[in-house]
């Protein structure tokens, strides 16, 4: 049985992290402040997502990673239905979040209600040391998406 608990950001196994997110450096940024939901299974954390008020009203999702042996499970949905409410409950408006412009994750998001809101060119580019590369293409812009609370 699966639990959503929150937690604190220090509690997050760095290697879930870097599931979603290639840059520790990035990772770091990101962490200080963060509010953190995990998915535990016997007390083992399997999922992770990880949000931060940027804007008034305005929270964004900087890493939502589940261990590949528990993908394709709906863990990941599972981590947003819960955040959505505790956020609306706090009075956010909107959530944000960046990821690339093609892939499951993209799908994977619009299922969820989030809608493309801006492209920022060379994004992976520019922040990333190392490219990125998913089914043998390399991700280059960002798409920023965007749900209404």
């Amino acid at each position: 049985m699966i639990e959503i608990q929150h937690l604190d950001a220090a509690q997050i196994p760095m290697s879930l992290l870097l599931e979603a997110d290639p840059s520790e450096a990035c990772i770091q940024r990101y962490l200080n402040g963060a509010y953190c939901l995990a998915a535990v299974v016997d007390g083992e954390i399997i999922g992770v997502c990880v949000a931060k008020l940027i804007a008034e009203n305005t929270f964004e999702v900087f890493n939502l990673a589940v261990y590949p042996a528990f993908q394709q499970q709906g863990i990941g949905s599972q981590l947003l239905s819960a955040l959505f409410p505790r956020l609306k409950e706090q009075g956010v408006q909107s959530v944000v979040l960046g990821t690339g412009t093609f892939g499951y994750q993209l799908m994977f998001y619009q299922r969820l209600g989030f809608r493309v809101e801006s492209v920022i060119k060379d994004f992976f580019l520019d922040h990333y040391d190392e490219p990125i590369f998913e089914l043998g293409i390399q991700h280059k812009d960002m798409l920023r998406l965007r749900v209404d609370l």
